[in-house]
């Protein structure tokens, strides 16, 4: 275990860290999990066993599904951080889409009317929207 700032401890794991934000307790006092009765319920359940585990000293075990992502989804969301960077950055979609996806250079009407241009302005809303809370969207997986 290290101090994970203010309130909180990161319990180190190869599959992913726990971090356990602690109010004013004492050593000997012991732990409890608080879980809202919310339709994540399950997956927060599986998440406090794989914390128990872990500060048992036992292997946490795999994520939950509900957790895991898909290779596929995983480049998409590296895309639309890095699509998102751009953008704050003052690049143009056409820039953006020059490094994400290593395209040939092509001329006005068809950068207006490609595939990858619109892959590319989808990116960066989808992101903006992330921003916005979307990421809870991610996390409980609808």
């Amino acid at each position: 275990m290290r101090p994970g700032g203010e309130g909180a401890i990161v319990l180190a794991d190869p599959v992913g860290d726990h971090y356990l934000v602690v109010g004013a307790i004492g050593p000997a006092q012991p732990l409890a999990v608080l879980l809202p009765l919310d339709d994540s319920f399950h997956i927060r359940a599986e998440a406090a066993l794989r914390f128990q585990r872990r500060l048992f000293g036992r292997a946490a075990g795999s994520l939950p599904r509900a957790l895991a992502l898909t290779p596929r989804h995983r480049v998409r969301l590296v895309r639309m951080v890095r699509a998102l960077d751009g953008r704050y950055l003052g690049a143009s979609y056409r820039e953006i889409a020059g490094v994400l996806f290593d395209m040939p250079s092509q001329s006005a009407t068809e950068w207006k009317t490609s595939p990858i241009r619109a892959q590319t302005i989808r990116l960066v809303k989808d992101a903006q929207k992330m921003t916005r809370g979307g990421y809870l969207r991610l996390l409980a997986r609808r």
